[in-house]
């Protein structure tokens, strides 16, 4: 099966560096500092326009955890209505109890919206806060879920590896699993090799300044002392590094005879 690298993307700019990098497809966000939190639909609608890119488009409506009030939850389910009116080719999504079980009745609810558009449903990385991962992907699997985005409850992917690895001998017939957080072109082709997956999750991330977001007496950095005054972005050359490394030797040509460099 053809591998494959989804760019995680937190603007319209960062979804035409993963174009222009090779890219298919991309998980689109905003507010990436914060984990990734729902789009504009002005963004997927850009990218949509220029662009033939599969787009799965977050809805989560703040930071922190995924355990969600009533009033987040009606946020959720309007945004991805929007969404998949709006072009999007699916919605990653977690919804939790407090105790860290998937919460069955949001999780089902939100697979309606998303089945009605026959779209995708990707349940993202509040996976990695389950208490128990394979009863977790059992109800994953029964509830109807595409795919599933996870680090193997580690912090980094290639921590997590060795959970990858039986998650996919065990279910991989059954969803599609996606692992991200913390990869790249040094590591992917070895993660994939090792647990068996064909997709991986990555921000290639580089950075961009605005010499703006810091005044006198006044900043809104968020990037630590080493980026003061940056934002994240796609590095286009990163993408372009990471599918070239993780494609087979037919997709490998096909992406360098598009997007060679003069």
């Amino acid at each position: 099966m053809e591998r494959l690298a989804e760019i995680c993307c937190g603007s319209y700019e960062d979804a035409l560096a993963a174009y222009h990098g090779g890219a298919k497809r991309i998980e689109l966000n905003s507010a990436l500092y914060l984990g990734g939190l729902t789009p504009s639909v002005g963004t997927l609608l850009l990218t949509k326009e220029h662009t033939d890119l599969k787009v799965i488009t977050m809805v989560r409506p703040r930071g922190a955890g995924f355990c969600y009030s009533e009033g987040d939850f009606e946020t959720m389910k309007t945004d991805a209505r929007l969404m998949m009116k709006n072009g999007a080719d699916g919605i990653a999504f977690g919804c939790l109890d407090e105790q860290g079980n998937i919460d069955v009745r949001q999780t089902r609810e939100m697979l309606d919206i998303v089945k009605e558009y026959k779209g995708e449903a990707v349940f993202h990385r509040a996976f990695d806060c389950v208490k128990d991962p394979y009863k977790s992907m059992e109800q994953l699997i029964e509830m109807g879920v595409d795919r599933v985005l996870t680090s193997g409850l580690q912090e980094k992917a290639m921590e997590g590896i060795d959970l990858i690895a039986d998650l996919q001998k065990k279910y991989g017939d059954q969803i599609e699993i996606l692992a991200g957080s913390g990869m790249n072109a040094s590591n992917a082709k070895e993660l994939m090799d090792r647990t068996g997956i064909c997709q991986i999750h990555s921000s290639c991330k580089g950075w961009a300044q605005d010499p703006t977001t810091t005044g006198e007496r006044v900043t809104y950095s968020y990037a630590g002392n080493s980026h003061v005054n940056d934002y994240e972005i796609v590095d286009e050359r990163l993408v372009r590094e990471l599918v070239e490394r993780i494609a087979d030797s037919y997709f490998f040509g096909g992406i360098r005879e598009r997007y060679k460099q003069p």
